[in-house]
Parts: structure tokens; C-alpha cells; sequence
């Protein structure tokens, strides 16, 4: 696609398309309010792409917003770490599964016009 926006989410970047779901690890501080199909608007966008024209925030644009829905919480693949003691003869594996709250990226504003509609 040639529409697509670059957005900071928990702390990393993700590139968001119209229709697509998207998995976020840190999606909101209170992120036990989030219910499923809630509305979202993301103002935190870096980064812009309509056809052949790039617009780049600095940090942010300032009238950019990517509008969505939350999808349902999930869980990322399982995290497996291994502690071996070598003289001891001795290890120890365990694991864990991140939280991770998925939603889907509705429209793509910018300037107060959906650039998905043209």
C-alpha cells in the first residue's frame, strides 16, 4: 500500500495501514479500562506516507491522528530464558508471556481530512 502512517506507541514505532490489526505492548497506562470495540485515536505521528508524499513530524506532526478500535487483549509468543550455572552442573529454564492489546487502525487524518476517503 501507499497509505500508511508511522506511529509512537509504548515507547516504539509502528506502522500502521487502514484495515490492518496491530499488536501494541504498551498500549495505555490504565490499560485494564480498555474494553473491546472502544474507540482510539493515536496523536503521536511521527510520520506520514499519501501516494508519492512524505510528511515528517518534528517530533510529531501536529495535525495527524490515526483512529481505530480496539480489537481484544492478547498474549505475544513465549519469552524463554535459560540460567546455567557451568561448574555447578546446575540450570534452570523459565518463561513468561507478555500482555499485548490489539486493535485496528480505522483512518489515517491529516490536516483534518481522511486520506483514506481520496
Amino acid at each position: 500500500m501507499n497509505k500508511y502512517a508511522v506511529i509512537d506507541i509504548g515507547g516504539k514505532q509502528l506502522r500502521v495501514e487502514q484495515g490492518r490489526f496491530h499488536d501494541a505492548q504498551h498500549f495505555a497506562p490504565v490499560r485494564h479500562s480498555l474494553t473491546s470495540n472502544m474507540k482510539i485515536s493515536i496523536n503521536r505521528v511521527l510520520l506520514i506516507r499519501h501516494g508519492s508524499g512524505i510528511n515528517f513530524g518534528y517530533p510529531w506532526l501536529d495535525d495527524a491522528a490515526v483512529r481505530g478500535r480496539i480489537l481484544h487483549g492478547c498474549f505475544k509468543k513465549k519469552l524463554v530464558i535459560q540460567r546455567i550455572h557451568s561448574k555447578k552442573k546446575k540450570q534452570r529454564t523459565f518463561g513468561y508471556r507478555e500482555d499485548a492489546t490489539r486493535f485496528v487502525a480505522d483512518s489515517i487524518d491529516f490536516g483534518g481530512k481522511d486520506l483514506n476517503r481520496s
